[in-house]
């Protein structure tokens, strides 16, 4: 029914009140123009079709969870409890760990160089797709991720300008220049933020002179969280914004304490599909992760319930990956429609023999492989599978990569899964939000 398709494409695009900026807003008012500006649109029927697929999973789950036992789940807590004290002795406290993040940066260059902006709503992208807004105009529900022409029945007068990425790197190496001041290995996440070490920085400083280690501040839009480790650290930069630093206190109390409460969706990691499935269990904090484990360890990939588990007693990476570290190899092929199995098999097996060759001559393992596919209806879809070492050897890889597509096979049946080659006029927006046009196998590097 009409209702249901309303409801469930609100339950994707309705208003964040997560989000800086966002609080205490009629979100009423907001998800009724959201929704009467999108019906019919492309972007709404794609919306509901995802919300679809997402509903089809967590129905899935639910019969899965039916027919658990009680049997199976004493076993599952008891293997549960054997990862928590192995994760619990390789705590580490000693780092200090800051997650930078410019806040709405490319609003903020755009604001820097027009300054008539600054008092008005605005936001930087097209009628599209907006990447980023100012605080004005979240006021009225534009975020990033929404297309300008819902923002625009959101708020009429909102001035949208084009993104102008040249700009913004230009931007970003300044930052840039400052982060390795600090952190010489720092690692950027994106040109608006980056993980810094500031350890070493620290017990370095306690040797200046009074005057040179107080720092007046200054108030600029940039948020910093400081904490033990990176989870922490990143979730702690979104907690005073848009100007404001936090600091999480390095004892295993004050982690815990801070885990406690924290809404799910607020960690790195943990997206809208993940939250909506986690919902549907009674799970919206992340203590109740801690609570459920046994029963998301039956439910969830290895990988996924490792992560929650970690997730609940706020244990991350302490190490920064350097920034010339070598993160993930990958390897791509475009080709016509294949939608015979036995194609789909030799070609994939032919992209793991480029990849260890590629490894080979870099002399690389890896731990992640990753099979990534898009269908006829544009649909991408991305299969990974962690293993406990690290390989190398084609037929290594092959027995991952061949089992990753044999389950996107046994999906689609009794259809075959028909693979594409984008046309070469694939839209530029599309390219850009990395839709590739290729089916491709990528090996990441833990």
């Amino acid at each position: 029914s009409d209702n249901l398709r309303e409801k469930g494409f609100l339950s994707r695009m309705a208003l964040n009140d997560n989000k800086a900026g966002m609080e205490g807003l009629d979100r009423d008012k907001i998800n009724k123009i959201i929704m009467e500006s999108s019906k019919g649109s492309r972007f709404y029927e794609n919306e509901l079709k995802r919300e679809q697929q997402v509903n089809q999973r967590i129905e899935k789950m639910m019969l899965q969870k039916a027919q658990i036992t009680e049997q199976q789940l004493k076993k599952a807590q008891a293997q549960v409890e054997k990862v928590a004290s192995a994760l619990e002795r390789s705590r580490d406290l000693s780092r200090v760990i800051v997650h930078v993040d410019m806040d709405a940066f490319y609003a903020a260059v755009e604001m820097r160089d027009c300054p008539e902006l600054k008092d008005k709503p605005m936001a930087v992208g097209s009628m599209s797709m907006l990447s980023t807004s100012n605080y004005h105009a979240r006021k009225y529900g534009v975020r990033a991720a929404m297309p300008g022409f819902i923002a625009k029945k959101l708020c009429p007068n909102l001035v949208i300008v084009p993104t102008n990425f040249d700009k913004y790197r230009a931007v970003s190496d300044e930052i840039r220049e400052i982060f390795a001041d600090y952190d010489p290995h720092f690692q950027p996440l994106s040109l608006d933020e980056a993980y810094l070490d500031f350890t070493d920085h620290l017990d370095y400083r306690q040797s200046w002179p009074e005057s040179s280690r107080t720092h007046h501040f200054r108030a600029s839009s940039t948020a910093t969280g400081i904490a033990p480790n990176m989870m922490l650290a990143k979730v702690c930069s979104d907690k005073n914004k848009p100007n404001g630093q936090y600091r999480l206190p390095s004892t295993r109390e004050a982690v815990m304490d801070f885990v406690h409460n924290l809404p799910v969706r607020k960690v790195s990691g943990i997206g809208k599909v993940s939250e909506k499935m986690l919902n549907a269990l009674g799970i919206s904090s992340c203590s109740h992760l801690g609570q459920q484990m046994a029963l998301l360890s039956l439910l969830f990939s290895e990988t996924a319930w490792h992560h929650f588990m970690e997730v609940s007693l706020g244990l991350s990476s302490t190490y920064i990956p350097r920034h010339e570290d070598r993160k993930s190899m990958s390897t791509e092929r475009t080709f016509k429609e294949l939608s015979k199995a036995e194609e789909q098999f030799s070609l994939c097996r032919e992209l793991c023999e480029d990849l260890a060759e590629d490894m080979k001559k870099e002399d690389l393992k890896g731990k992640t492989v990753t099979l990534k596919l898009k269908n006829v209806n544009f649909e991408v879809k991305t299969r990974a599978l962690t293993l406990l070492c690290a390989v190398a050897t084609v037929d290594e890889i092959f027995a991952v990569a061949k089992d990753l597509l044999k389950t996107e096979i046994e999906n689609e049946s009794p259809q075959p899964l028909r693979l594409r080659k984008d046309p070469p006029s694939s839209p530029p927006s599309k390219r850009a939000k990395g839709f590739g046009p290729h089916n491709t196998i990528d090996r990441f590097f833990r």
